[in-house]
């Protein structure tokens, strides 16, 4: 007898193939193989890239920063230099230990997912800007990244899942 599915997986039927597979419904991943518990979000379909990953993050803008204004300033007028010392300090204490990504997001980030602590749920490829995607998904989970550049600003990305 099969070991029971992990928690979120279900087993469906494939009316194209005539066979059954597995669906997650929490990231929406799907695969043809049983997936055992060692099985993670991260799982690949097709033997690439992870098909959804998810992440948070904290964004630091800059004047060109692709809508230069945020929830916490109508109008960002600081250079991208600046904004890179402010970001650099941001990962100096959250790696030191002294704050976390989502606490430090709260306040800090200039993307309205500061209200969540920069989670920004579930995605898959090419839902975000190509830096910000490549970055995510080169990343393990529970890894924070280095300082990435997208046309939105400068981030901190943590992978969540």
């Amino acid at each position: 007898m099969a070991k029971p599915l992990p928690a979120d997986w279900e087993e469906r039927h494939s009316n194209s193939r005539g066979v059954p597979y597995y669906f997650n419904r929490t990231t929406g991943q799907s695969v043809w193989e049983r997936p055992t518990a060692s099985t993670s979000a991260s799982s690949t379909t097709t033997g690439g890239a992870p098909q959804k990953v998810r992440a948070s993050h904290l964004l630091v803008k800059h004047a060109e920063s692709r809508r230069p204004s945020s929830w916490k300033s109508p109008t960002i007028t600081r250079s991208k230099g600046e904004a890179r010392e402010i970001i650099t300090s941001f990962r100096e204490r959250i790696v030191s230990g002294e704050t976390d990504l989502p606490t430090l997001a709260k306040t800090e980030s200039d993307c309205s997912s500061a209200k969540q602590g920069g989670d920004l749920g579930f995605f898959g490829p090419k839902q975000m800007q190509k830096a910000f995607e490549d970055a995510t998904y080169a990343l393990q989970v529970g890894e924070l990244s280095s300082i990435v550049d997208s046309d939105s600003g400068l981030h901190l990305i943590l992978r969540t899942a």
